[in-house]
């Protein structure tokens, strides 16, 4: 099971307007993703990124049976969504924002899905919902026009670009304004133009 550990930095939590979450990909870490904060962050904003035990946040691929990840997929949802809500307790969801990689973009769609709600916005970079297949049923509340940022290659080792086209799918019948951006023959990354799509989108 996770520990509770994030990595913090900006503005204290109890001072800060508006926050930024991030979530790392596997065998990453918060202080790797930490930095993407950089690029759309001011000094208004309290940023923080979950550790996941062991560098992973589930021991298999994201499209396997959600019971061959457990209890480790419980307990990565349990996590972002206790630092979501404790965040919460100072700063308006409708000002936090949700990003992750990989993944960490699989868990953060997983996560705002199961938990739909107005949120600042929300960018999943490679990413898609968790499980065998896409099952709506498990989703539930309202992102009441929420930004959400998916970006994709056409070609991706890890997510296959129909996922990403389902998550879209259940994300707009949750209510969210979603721009999936699809990148011939991409690399798993994120790329600068998802990076400035995102600012551009987003953040003005």
């Amino acid at each position: 099971m996770h520990q509770y550990q994030i990595l913090e930095k900006g503005k204290p939590v109890d001072q800060a307007h508006k926050a930024i979450i991030l979530i790392h990909g596997r065998g990453s870490s918060a202080q790797n993703i930490i930095s993407l904060a950089d690029e759309f962050c001011d000094s208004s904003f309290y940023i923080a990124a979950p550790q996941a035990t062991n560098n992973t946040w589930y021991p298999y691929g994201f499209m396997e049976k959600e019971s061959a990840n457990e209890p480790w997929l419980s307990s990565a949802v349990a996590t972002i969504k206790r630092l979501i809500d404790e965040t919460a307790k100072h700063i308006p969801t409708e000002s936090i924002y949700i990003m992750g990689f990989s993944q960490g973009a699989s868990l953060t769609l997983e996560v705002t899905a199961r938990f739909a709600a107005k949120y600042g916005g929300i960018a999943a970079f490679t990413g898609g919902l968790i499980g065998e297949k896409t099952n709506s049923t498990k989703y539930k509340g309202d992102f009441k026009g929420t930004k959400y940022f998916l970006g994709n290659s056409d070609k991706d080792p890890h997510i296959p670009l129909y996922r990403s086209e389902e998550s879209k799918e259940v994300l707009t019948a949750l209510g969210a304004d979603v721009k999936l951006k699809v990148y011939p023959n991409m690399a798993h990354t994120i790329n600068q133009d998802e990076i400035e799509s995102v600012r551009n989108w987003m953040f003005k």
